[in-house]
């Protein structure tokens, strides 16, 4: 008689879900959908030449920005405020609430923008180490001034016109909330209740338990660790998190700033290697909140970085957060170990850095 049981689950095979502990949400993992032939959008070419100066550019050195004010002729990091903020200090506040279904409330903060380099030509993973430090050390120098009058300090990139980048240069955004948005707030509860039960970091536990496993580790170094996360919703999503316990940015020591510049452009390197374009992809830090909070014990929290990138089959396809995702739950089409396998297996050397050399 045939054996009629069912065959052995395969992650790379079955759809299954997975839990991300710290939205405390699930996420829908469908790897047989890699098959499905794709007659979808195609996005044209990321790649663009880009000069390294442009006068009419209002994020180059000596440019004029749309406020009239003139640029310096900055040589490393530039950071000034935001001429279209989405947030504003001062404003009138909302009144009473008229209705329990119609509910508003201030949305005091304030908005910056940060210039990576003077070059316009040049992004992260094409910076040097030393250059890229000096971006982590601006960072921390931010979080830990608006950190000091806001709730929450939200440092952000959005790299490549798909992730809705209007200006080539290599440039960062820093929100600082009176208020801590809905993603810190799942974070912050999700955090503390794992603490509270476990006695343990959620982050630190997990960074313990990547270590041993590997298989979903794409770049790592003594003081950091890049992986795909276990839960992963975007296709090649990254998250970076320190070794050691880390509340916030401004709490990195001179070396953990150098070794995460290391890991940033090695793994970004990766990143544009994978489709040889310029990777697009929204990122950003969270760390334990600020303002208030600085006095109050947040010891559940552990910085991390995570990378949201929108490329899934090749540098013109996209993954779409649509329908279902926008309706139901994520979904995403191959595995976290998988992604991770891709990216771990492509060399350190830029693709145009080896172009450059084959000429």
């Amino acid at each position: 008689m045939a054996d009629s049981s069912p065959a052995p689950f395969d992650p790379k095979e079955h759809p299954h879900m997975r839990y991300n502990p710290l939205s405390g949400e699930w996420v829908l993992v469908s790897p047989h959908r890699l098959k499905r032939p794709w007659k979808g959008q195609v996005e044209k070419g990321q790649d663009e030449v880009v000069p390294p100066w442009d006068p009419k550019n209002p994020l180059c050195p000596r440019a004029v920005r749309a406020n009239d004010e003139v640029n310096p002729d900055y040589q490393n990091t530039f950071v000034f405020g935001n001429d279209f903020p989405a947030m504003l200090r001062g404003t009138p506040e909302p009144g009473p609430s008229k209705h329990p279904l119609l509910q508003a409330a201030p949305a005091g903060g304030s908005c910056r923008v940060m210039c990576f380099h003077p070059r316009s030509d040049v992004t992260l993973p094409l910076m040097t180490t030393p250059d890229i430090t000096k971006v982590i050390d601006e960072w921390a120098v931010q979080t830990e001034d608006l950190g000091s009058t806001h709730e929450w300090v939200q440092v952000f990139e959005n790299k490549g016109k798909m992730m809705g980048c209007s200006n080539p240069h290599p440039h960062c955004q820093i929100w600082a909330c009176q208020f801590l948005p809905n993603e810190a707030q799942k974070s912050d509860t999700n955090q503390r209740a794992y603490y509270k039960e476990h006695g343990k970091q959620l982050l630190l536990d997990y960074v313990e338990l990547e270590m041993k496993e590997k298989e979903r580790v794409i770049a790592e170094n003594p003081h950091w660790l890049a992986v795909v996360p276990y839960w992963a919703s975007w296709p090649y999503q990254v998250m970076l998190l320190p070794k050691r316990h880390v509340l916030r940015l401004p709490d990195l020591t001179s070396e953990e700033r150098t070794s995460l510049a290391e890991v940033m452009k090695e793994f970004l390197i990766k990143y544009d290697n994978l489709f040889e374009c310029s990777f697009p992809y929204s990122m950003g830090w969270h760390g334990a909140p600020t303002g208030s909070y600085l006095k109050e014990d947040c010891s559940h929290w552990q910085l991390h970085a995570i990378y949201y990138p929108p490329l899934l089959r090749s540098a013109t396809v996209r993954k779409f957060m649509v329908g279902f995702e926008m309706l139901g739950q994520p979904q995403r089409d191959l595995t976290a170990e998988q992604a991770a396998e891709k990216l771990r297996s492509l060399p350190n050397i830029h693709y145009k850095v080896k172009q450059e050399e084959q000429k």
